[in-house]
């Protein structure tokens, strides 16, 4: 599952791609992390929210414990209660540069980067819904994964063609699980010697599986 991503571009450049409103007030990071806000194109405006839907957990004593951001979810599962709402009614796109996987031995693992030839930014077909704990959030939907990243993951994000965007935000649900695939296009792939968690690179021999 995708558990971090770029989006390099400025507000007002994604909102004229995509032909939306700028939110001026966004204050955006380069590399977006679950619980972190990200931009979202969702009512005709480029807007930041929250990336991950907040899972309200209960310890031992049935006390609320600190939500967990689920940032991924399933096509087969946009159906169930958890999604079912937001995919029925408030589907989005989410502007990506390129999404990053965990690759390498335990200990070790490296940051690999998956995007398109020469189609930078790209949209992903993302949910989102008003939280109580942290304002609108989204999710990224994962399909299954493309046969260039096999040895590293067997999901990928659900990246959605120009001619798709519409039926996706505003089609029909069956239009929508429609384009439920994985991309047949060709992907670019870096494979760099950055710590999956760090920051830090390592040395090639570390990174050897």
């Amino acid at each position: 599952m995708c558990n971090l991503y770029r989006m390099t571009r400025g507000v007002d450049e994604i909102a004229h791609l995509f032909d939306a409103q700028p939110d001026h007030g966004a204050n955006l990071a380069d590399q977006i992390y679950p619980g972190y806000p990200g931009l979202v194109i969702a009512e005709g405006k480029a807007q930041a929210m929250n990336w991950g839907f907040p899972l309200v957990l209960r310890g031992k004593q049935g006390q609320n414990l600190k939500p967990k951001p689920v940032t991924n979810a399933r096509e087969d599962k946009l159906t169930s209660p958890f999604w079912r709402e937001s995919f029925q009614v408030r589907r989005c796109l989410v502007p990506v540069s390129a999404w990053a996987e965990p690759e390498g031995k335990k200990g070790a693992m490296t940051r690999t980067w998956y995007t398109l030839p020469g189609s930078e930014p790209f949209a992903v077909a993302g949910l989102w819904r008003p939280t109580e704990q942290w304002g609108d959030s989204y999710t990224l939907v994962m399909v299954d994964g493309h046969a260039q990243m096999a040895d590293v993951h067997d999901r990928m994000p659900l990246i959605l063609a120009r001619e798709h965007w519409e039926t996706w935000t505003s089609g029909a649900l069956a239009a929508a699980l429609e384009l439920c695939r994985t991309w047949q296009g060709d992907l670019d792939v870096d494979r760099t010697p950055e710590r999956w968690a760090g920051g830090t690179t390592i040395s090639t021999q570390d990174r050897l599986i």
